[in-house]
């Protein structure tokens, strides 16, 4: 309960982090984001009561990590370029947070002692599967630059603890939705459903694993403590949703009428997933969701 770090604390996940820290009555919180992704808006509530400290500064900053490691217990790393398409289209920026910036906050982790390093990678790391569910001895084998620079964030995990002793966590996480997030493929057929607008669906053949964001901050939280160092854990429902079936819900909770637009499948993106959650149930003592998407609904009645 002593000082907590986490970096792309203003993002989509790392703000509902926050809410969780700060609930759980953390001593010392610190938020390191760049705002390429974050939104102040996100934590204002916490920052004005003094319970939470933004710093606005960069994770691939070494002095800044530095200054801001000393004395923390636990830095939770959830500073990217989050988004597949982002990172392919800005491969430079993709690569320098997710893999320069990765090894600067093991690095300053490493010198200040700091207890455990939680690093959120990714179900990008897996590329095309050769079988559903993905277990996580399943080969590493990016199909995108999103995917590539996880996979080098993981290797580098473990290079931290195997020579320096440094304890990291690492979480490969599914497709996160849920409230406050932007540019994905639930807010953005969520905001032309409300519109009446066409949903664009790239492909149509796809299945995907959604988990709701409040699982992933349980996971973060638990794994931040577990016995679970070194040992990578897929974040999950275990299930795989067709995402066809997901856009005739989306128009279904907005109550619209807002037709399909099918275009060619984009090349980067990994058609199938569905993760094996064992780990996940075992070593974390959780149980996903009976309905992925059990959140859509409340989702819907927001203004996207």
């Amino acid at each position: 309960m002593m000082k907590q770090i986490v970096t792309g604390g203003a993002g989509f996940i790392g703000s509902h982090l926050i809410d969780r820290l700060v609930a759980d009555g953390v001593d010392e919180i610190v938020v390191i984001d760049n705002m390429f992704r974050g939104s102040v808006d996100r934590i204002a509530d916490h920052l004005a009561s003094r319970r939470v400290t933004l710093i606005t500064g960069d994770v691939r900053d070494n002095d800044l990590l530095g200054r801001t490691f000393a004395d923390a217990d636990t830095i939770y790393h959830l500073a990217a370029q989050s988004n597949v398409m982002g990172a392919v289209s800005d491969i430079g920026y993709s690569f320098g947070s997710n893999v320069i910036g990765t090894f600067n906050v093991l690095q300053a982790a490493a010198t200040n002692n700091v207890r455990r390093v939680v690093f959120t990678s990714s179900r990008e790391v897996y590329g095309e599967v050769r079988e559903l569910p993905v277990r996580e001895d399943h080969p590493l084998d990016a199909k995108n630059s999103y995917g590539a620079s996880k996979a080098a964030g993981e290797i580098y995990c473990r290079v931290f603890q195997s020579t320096y002793g440094l304890e990291t966590a690492i979480v490969r996480l599914a497709n996160v939705y849920g409230p406050r997030d932007i540019g994905r493929v639930i807010p953005l057929w969520l905001g032309w459903a409300q519109k009446g607008q066409p949903l664009t669906v790239y492909g149509g053949q796809q299945v995907i694993d959604f988990v709701h964001v409040d699982q992933v901050v349980d996971a973060l939280v638990r794994v931040s403590t577990a016995d679970v160092a070194g040992t990578p854990i897929n974040i999950g429902s275990g299930q795989g949703t067709p995402i066809l079936d997901l856009a005739k819900r989306v128009v279904a909770a907005v109550g619209s009428e807002a037709r399909l637009d099918l275009q060619p499948a984009r090349s980067v993106e990994v058609a199938k997933f569905t993760a094996e959650v064992s780990r996940m149930r075992a070593l974390l003592g959780m149980e996903p969701a009976a309905d992925p998407l059990y959140g859509l609904a409340d989702l819907a009645k927001l203004d996207w």
